[in-house]
């Protein structure tokens, strides 16, 4: 008679041994989120660090851009068939020049790009 009531606590106490806690869970669940979560911002980071982007393809095209220093840049733009590089800092930008005759620029693929990003490492 007592048998059964032994084995029936019996398996529910090795039951409840083998099933995780709620904290164990949910720690389990956070800890996924946050690598996830750094592995969006990896490669966001890793995409604009590379350029791997291509320049919009509106009226305004940023054909190259050159970095001079932390915060100074020689860009190229395209604006209506004519090129123009610019001086560009942090606290304005100036024109240097309007070419009169346009600079070919090749258009990379993006597996070109990626290759160029895995020799600079």
């Amino acid at each position: 008679m007592l048998t059964p009531v032994i084995l029936s606590l019996a398996a529910t106490t090795s039951a409840a041994e083998h099933e995780p806690s709620q904290v164990a869970t949910l720690a389990s669940m956070l800890g996924g989120l946050i690598l996830v979560l750094l592995l969006i911002f990896a490669l966001a980071y890793l995409v604009r660090r590379f350029n791997l982007v291509p320049a919009s393809q509106g009226v305004l095209k940023i054909l190259a851009a050159t970095s001079l220093g932390t915060k100074e840049k020689l860009v190229l733009v395209e604006v209506g068939g004519q090129q123009y590089l610019l001086g560009v800092t942090a606290q304005q930008v100036n024109l240097i020049d309007k070419l009169e005759t346009g600079v070919a620029i090749g258009s990379d693929s993006f597996a070109t790009k990626l290759r160029q990003a895995k020799s600079k490492l």
